[in-house]
């Protein structure tokens, strides 16, 4: 059974750092594709980026681009996020996501059926 773990979540400074990582405890997660998605309150789950290892590709959201970096490790089934520059508008819970193989809406929570329980990000002075 694939269980994603995410760790690393805290408290940071506007203009401070994070990462995050998730694992599947279970080991048993096989695709190729692992994510991020962020959900602040009262707001609908925001992609963050995806890495998929099969086509080399990693995408992002607008809102997080030359801040944030997603890189993972595809034999151990890893994925980090590596969140600089950090505003307060980044402040969510933060949930790892997993899909067997790549999808065209990547960017949709909709299709991903694998999520982590999420690790809550705080931004603030």
């Amino acid at each position: 059974q694939v269980q994603l773990v995410e760790s690393g979540g805290g408290l940071a400074q506007p203009g401070g750092s994070l990462t995050l990582s998730c694992e599947d405890s279970g080991r048993t997660f096989s695709g190729d594709t692992m994510g991020w998605f962020r959900q602040a309150p009262g707001q609908e789950r925001e992609f963050v980026g995806v890495i998929n290892w099969s086509r080399r590709t990693t995408r992002y959201a607008d809102s997080v681009k030359g801040r944030f970096t997603i890189s993972g490790d595809n034999a151990k089934k890893t994925v980090s996020l590596e969140m600089n520059s950090l505003k307060p508008d980044d402040t969510a819970v933060y949930y790892c996501v997993a899909r067997t193989n790549w999808h065209v809406n990547y960017w949709n929570y909709r299709f991903y059926n694998l999520w982590g329980q999420g690790t809550q990000v705080t931004v603030s002075a």
